[in-house]
C-alpha cells in the first residue's frame, strides 16, 4: 500500500508534479526542469513522503526519460493514458482548460481511481545497453592511458 500519488505531467524542459493522497486531497506541488539538478530537486521534495507511486502520463511518449530514470532508481512508477487524464479533467473541473497544474492533478486523480494501470519495469535491453557503454568508456579511458604512456617512453 502506498501513502501518496504523485501525479507527473512531463514536458521536454519540465515536469509537473502534484502529490495528493488516496482521499483524493493536495498534499504538495512543484514544478521542476528535466536537467539533472531539477531531477535531484523533485526527488528531494518528494523524500517527505516515503511510501509514493508515480503516475506519469506518456511513461512511453514524453515521460519516457523522467520514468525510465525513475524505475532505475528504484521508484514505483505507472503510465496513465492521456486519454483517461483528459476525461478526468473534464469531468471534475466542468471545462477542458489545460495547464500543467491541472494536467498533473487529473493524472494523480486517475491513477488514484485506477486500480490495473501498467506498471513500469527496468528493460533488461536498456540495461545491457547500459553495461555495453560502460564497457565501451573503459576501453576508451583504457587506450587513452596506454597511448600515453607510450609516447612518454618514446
Amino acid at each position: 500500500m502506498t501513502d501518496v500519488i504523485i501525479g507527473v505531467d512531463p514536458h521536454k524542459l519540465s515536469a509537473t508534479i502534484e502529490v495528493v493522497d488516496h482521499q483524493e486531497r493536495l498534499l504538495g506541488s512543484g514544478r521542476f526542469s528535466t536537467d539533472q539538478a531539477g531531477y535531484r530537486a523533485m526527488r528531494s521534495y518528494v523524500k517527505t513522503w516515503p511510501r509514493r507511486v508515480w503516475a506519469i502520463e506518456g511513461a512511453n511518449g514524453a515521460g519516457r526519460p523522467l520514468a525510465q530514470r525513475l524505475v532505475e532508481a528504484g521508484e514505483r512508477v505507472v503510465d496513465v493514458p492521456a486519454k483517461l487524464a483528459a476525461r478526468v479533467r473534464l469531468f471534475d473541473t466542468g471545462h477542458n482548460r489545460k495547464t500543467d497544474a491541472l494536467d498533473a492533478h487529473s493524472i494523480a486523480i486517475v491513477a488514484v481511481r485506477t486500480p490495473g494501470l501498467r506498471v513500469l519495469a527496468p528493460g533488461g535491453a536498456l540495461e545491457a545497453l547500459r553495461l555495453l557503454t560502460d564497457r565501451r568508456d573503459e576501453l576508451a579511458r583504457l587506450r587513452v592511458q596506454t597511448v600515453n604512456r607510450l609516447q612518454r617512453l618514446l
